[in-house]
């Protein structure tokens, strides 16, 4: 069949090419004539999304997580209003899903502004409602709410999906998501590795293994340095309640905890990633994107790509791999000692070539457009892994480096959320104030713990004033918006294990509750989890056409105002920042699953869980 090849640009290099029988639109085009996409697009997104998602009597006007509210916590719902002139309900019911009986009757709050929707939000306060089971709202002149639950733990089954959505990026690997999900499955994929000539190396190279990064196939060391550490880090302050939660993954039953097991299978390609001397290549990936097809279908050879001159390698990708190796010595010892030595000697010896090349950065090199993942300064990473190896080994010359250089970051911890794939500079402060090592620096150690609490402190002010209860500022809703959500979470729960103070929970909660369905859309941003989730990530896996649906278990990146695709684009100029979205394929600025996002909420749901 002919192909309509229409190539969009990203911000971070990638080129998507659809096929004409994708879209019946698409396909009535005569091969070779230009067709304008924007206009297609724009048509599309015409449609309301009560339509697109199936929906039945839910009315979209009300917003609440479809997910469920905990026994104990503090229990809102919102509503809008049609219009800014529109007369405000007054008053809602919760009725029992079972019997449709009204189990609580409250008022509603005023209508109150909110510039980043636009929207004139109300709430439903039902705190006081303390009995478990389903439930749903009722407001008279509105309609209906999603279902959804109310109970001791009810975040536990979100964990479990979120995690498992890491199960399914799996590559290297037959995955088969189970009995649960029939028909989601795939054979190995990418079972042959090869060095591009960007690395300074020729040949095949053994490295089956790793996630696949987002909605590509590419495997990149950066990114997934922040979202093993993350989901280390989830861990190591969690583990408690972790422990016994089984993902039902090829591990299961090993002896060694399902979230280790699962990050292991990341590591272990990471490890795969480092040279003889001690660096570490910064990617694998083909030349260019594949197209929509399922992960066994994409034959674009899989190259080992790095700098294109010496040293070959890069400070960022090695300095990450150094923090990693150093968290996975401390958390794995207790399970494998071998493995864990295995990471620390891989940490030390990167650490030793960072030390000889501390900044070399990274660019794609001539004929390749992959995720670049570029940094123009690794200082960060490198106080990173100083700070993790310090915190593993005790040893004074980590702990000196980590003292000379950690003041010039301490402002990163002022402007929440701050954590990110270029930005590891809090992850490096916060471990060292949570090493309670013998030899660490007191002021310093005070100095991280002060200014993460206060920063928490007006995060947690500006969440309350917020009329969606989000930490979100307009500046927030860029590339993966949801994941900056799922990051000012994490950062009130880091806050408060430092000084437990119960509006750092409760305010963390409710970023969860904005992902799960309490936002503008009246959409759970997580594939298959709520009555009303997102349905068309951009995802190969998802997209190629072998499922009925998408993988479960996903994040998606969320609103943009940055609208670097050609969705977004055509969407109404006027639209506030958190409007900018399109449950649309295409829209790889706005609907792109991500495993740093999804780390975020793997912390954010870990820390939900009693």
């Amino acid at each position: 069949m002919p192909v309509l090849a229409v190539t969009l640009a990203p911000a971070q290099g990638e080129s998507l090419h659809m096929a004409a029988s994708w879209f019946p639109f698409l396909a009535s085009a005569r091969s070779g004539r230009e067709l304008s996409l924007s206009v297609f697009l724009a048509g599309l997104l015409l449609f309301p999304a009560a339509l697109a998602h199936g929906a039945p009597d839910a009315s979209l006007a009300i917003k609440v997580d479809q997910v469920g509210y905990p026994l104990n916590g503090p229990k809102v719902a919102l509503v809008t209003l049609p219009t800014a002139t529109s007369a405000p309900p007054e008053t809602f019911q919760v009725l029992r899903s079972s019997d449709n009986a009204v189990v609580l009757r409250g008022k509603l709050t005023p209508p109150q502004a909110d510039p980043n929707s636009g929207d004139q939000v109300q709430a439903a306060d039902f705190s006081s409602f303390h009995k478990a089971g389903t439930y749903y709202l009722r407001i008279p002149g509105v309609g209906r709410s999603w279902n959804f639950a109310v109970g001791k733990n009810v975040f536990e089954r979100t964990y479990y999906l979120a995690m498992r959505g890491f199960y399914g990026q799996r590559c290297g690997i037959a995955v088969d998501m189970g009995p649960e999900f029939p028909g989601y499955s795939h054979p190995a994929c990418h079972q042959h590795g090869e060095f591009h000539l960007s690395s300074g190396a020729k040949g095949p190279r053994d490295n089956i293994g790793g996630w696949h990064d987002a909605g590509d196939y590419g495997r990149y060391m950066v990114n997934s340095g922040i979202s093993t550490g993350t989901m280390l880090w989830a861990w190591e302050i969690f583990g408690r309640k972790l422990k016994k939660i089984q993902l039902n993954i090829p591990e299961t039953g090993n002896g060694t905890p399902d979230i280790l097991n699962e990050a292991r299978w990341n590591l272990a390609w990471m490890l795969k990633m480092q040279d003889d001397d001690g660096g570490v290549w910064h990617k694998q990936t083909s030349e260019h994107f594949s197209g929509f097809v399922a992960p066994e279908d994409d034959k674009l050879p899989s190259e080992i790509i790095g700098t294109g001159a010496t040293p070959y390698k890069s400070t960022c990708a090695t300095a990450d791999l150094a923090a990693v190796g150093a968290i996975a010595a401390r958390v794995f010892k207790p399970y494998d000692a071998k493995f864990a030595a295995q990471a620390l000697e891989a940490a030390r010896r990167a650490w030793a070539w960072t030390e000889k090349y501390p900044n070399v950065t990274f660019r794609n090199p001539p004929g390749v457009s992959t995720g670049e993942y570029g940094d123009a300064n690794c200082k960060d990473e490198r106080l990173w892994a100083a700070a993790e190896l310090g915190r593993t080994t005790g040893e004074a010359a980590f702990n000196d480096f980590f003292l000379k250089n950690y003041a010039e970051f301490l402002p990163t911890l002022d402007s929440p959320p701050a954590e990110s794939w270029s930005q590891v500079a809090p992850m490096a402060l916060w471990t060292y104030a949570l090493a309670h090592r013998k030899g660490s620096d007191g002021e310093a150690v005070a100095a991280i713990r002060q200014r993460t609490v206060a920063a928490a402190h007006t995060v947690v002010d500006r969440t309350r004033a917020n009329p969606y209860l989000i930490s979100m500022k307009a500046k927030d809703y860029v590339w993966g918006s949801n994941g900056v959500a799922a990051g000012y979470g994490m950062y009130l729960l880091i806050a408060n294990v430092f000084a437990p103070d119960p509006s750092f929970v409760d305010a963390a909660r409710d970023n969860l509750h904005y992902l799960l369905g309490r936002n503008t859309f009246s959409l759970s941003w997580v594939t298959q989890v709520g009555e009303n989730p997102f349905l068309h990530p951009h995802h190969r896996p998802s997209g190629s056409g072998k499922q009925p649906g998408p993988w479960p278990g996903l994040l998606s990146g969320g609103p943009n105002a940055g609208r670097q695709d050609a969705v977004l684009a055509a969407l109404p100029k006027d639209l506030p920042p958190a409007k900018v979205y399109a449950d649309q394929l295409a829209s790889y600025a706005s609907n792109e699953i991500c495993i740093n996002w999804q780390a975020s909420l793997v912390f954010l749901l870990a820390g939900e869980l009693r």
